[in-house]
């Protein structure tokens, strides 16, 4: 099997729930390493809080917790907050009914204790990969409809550099010179664009070195 790219988990939020309180140190410590956020916690109750408050990429949790297993409560979130968040169950037992009920709750993997590092990181990395992928396409196409709302071909690869540089809020936190340092090419090439952009209500500028990015106002091309 080919290599995994871990690179891809450093803008992942995970949410850990351990009742060991020993493991959950350990393990929390070593994924702080590869993710941008590690939510660790001893609870579902606790949990379930951080899911209501945080965006959550992955869930990494114990079957075996005090108040209710891990499967109860990936149901109770998919069930009362009605959103699917992909999971990977842990777990010192190899029993089989557990592991029926985390096939019919479309659990994406489930390793057993004691964890091996590696193979939590390549179930991670499959789990984020399609999300990832998917994120490309979405960015990929947004680049188009963009280079179709301007009319200067030059220009691509700034459209390029500003969608990938977006953060979750679709803020550009880049001035001209921080761009001009990053790609080759000029400043009026770059306020030129900046000003089609603005005029169509697609980029606006928020503060110094802050704009927003509308994707709903790109022109689907036809």
């Amino acid at each position: 099997m080919n290599k995994r790219d871990y690179g891809i988990l450093l803008g992942c939020s995970i949410l850990y729930i351990e009742d060991e309180i020993d493991l959950l140190k350990h393990t929390s410590v070593i994924l702080e390493d590869f993710v941008k956020n590690v939510y660790a916690v001893q609870n579902t109750k606790e949990a379930y809080e951080i899911i209501k408050s945080k965006n959550i990429d992955v869930i990494i949790s114990d079957i075996l917790l005090k108040n209710e297993t891990g499967i109860e409560f990936l149901k109770r979130v998919e069930n009362e907050l009605d959103i699917h968040i992909p999971a990977i169950l842990t777990t010192a037992f190899t029993d089989t009914e557990y592991l029926v009920d985390a096939i019919k709750l479309k659990v994406e993997n489930y390793i057993i204790k004691p964890i091996n590092i590696r193979e939590l990181l390549d179930s991670m990395h499959d789990v984020v990969l399609p999300k990832t992928q998917q994120k490309e396409i979405v960015r990929s196409y947004n680049i188009i409809k963009t280079i179709s709302a301007v009319t200067d071909s030059k220009q691509v690869e700034i459209i390029r550099f500003i969608i990938k540089n977006l953060d979750e809020e679709g803020i550009l936190n880049y001035s001209y010179s921080d761009i001009m340092e990053r790609i080759d090419v000029s400043k009026p090439t770059i306020i030129k664009l900046f000003r089609q952009l603005s005029n169509k209500g697609i980029l606006i500028k928020l503060q110094n070195k802050k704009y927003r990015f509308y994707e709903s106002r790109l022109t689907i091309p036809e």
